[in-house]
């Protein structure tokens, strides 16, 4: 990959750094925490600041730095890369990068460790267990088909439950639910986000969970995935239920796809971007969801 000549090397070094962290995807691991843990504590303290912080930048430093690095070679091949959906991250800066998600990480996760109970130490370190499993040497869950679809899940389910237990909240039905809806949203996200891959990950010989069952049957499997999803939902009870409704336009944006081709799949490209945008319109409804419970509960 060429290296941008026209900037100084220190920002051409931040452009990358920042670019492999995914910005569009920073608000889908900051989110789930801060609202959780907004909903339980009630109030904007400290602890609620940094955690978001956290998982703002350096969690998806962490994630998708790693991740980089160790598919350099794929990414290459890969006519996504290179864009919103991810950089190329030039060779030259792969110690960088894993430097930064490494010492960006470590003092939050000390501040998070030290106010949390144990229930949140455990929660947090499950949840930096799955981010470096997922993509690291020796490890990569990534390549294990439906193992990849559950860790990915458990990246963004994870903030949330953290935010949860971090601010003494307890599992009440509604809220298990919530949590079972949110977990079965990842995984058949995860599993649609492969499938636009599986002629690339086939050809570096990556395994996923679409390489596995092959397109057609990975768009199934996502759109009963969201189903479920939605059909747990309902056990949140009135008003969370309403939230049902959320899963099932994830399932009408892939549905399209339920009968594509292996030699056809990265045309689930066009459903995947439209998945990066549905992701903020869904924020937007929990949004306005969760401050009608919170002006209900008065």
């Amino acid at each position: 990959m060429s290296v941008d000549t026209s900037r100084p090397p220190a920002a051409v070094a931040l452009r990358q750094v920042i670019g492999s962290s995914r910005p569009i995807s920073w608000i889908n691991t900051a989110y789930p925490f801060a609202a959780t843990y907004l909903m339980v504590a009630g109030r904007v303290d400290l602890t609620l600041v940094i955690g978001t912080v956290y998982f703002l930048v350096p969690y998806n430093l962490l994630m998708y730095g790693i991740n980089d690095v160790f598919d350099y070679e794929s990414d290459l091949r890969n006519p996504r890369k290179g864009g919103i959906e991810g950089v190329v991250l030039s060779r030259r800066w792969h110690r960088l990068t894993l430097w930064s998600a490494a010492l960006s990480n470590v003092p939050f996760l000390v501040y998070l460790l030290a106010v949390g109970s144990t229930a949140a130490r455990i929660t947090l370190g499950v949840s930096v267990l799955a981010v470096v499993a997922y993509s690291a040497p020796g490890l990569r869950f990534k390549e294990r088909p439906v193992l990849d679809s559950l860790t990915s899940s458990t990246h963004f389910v994870s903030p949330a439950v953290l935010g949860l237990v971090i601010a003494g909240g307890g599992a009440s039905v509604a809220v298990v639910a919530t949590f079972l809806a949110f977990f079965l949203w990842g995984v058949a996200s995860q599993a649609f986000g492969a499938v636009q891959d599986v002629t690339a990950d086939r050809a570096a010989s990556i395994a996923s969970i679409a390489t596995w069952l092959g397109a057609r049957r990975t768009v199934r499997f996502a759109m009963i995935a969201y189903g479920l999803a939605a059909v747990a939902m309902l056990g949140a009870g009135w008003p969370g239920g309403l939230a049902a409704v959320i899963p099932l336009g994830y399932l009408a944006s892939v549905a399209p796809f339920r009968n594509l081709t292996d030699d056809d799949c990265e045309a689930a490209n066009r459903g995947w971007r439209r998945f990066l945008w549905l992701n903020l319109v869904s924020g937007f409804l929990v949004t306005q969801l969760l401050i009608w419970i919170a002006l209900r509960s008065r």
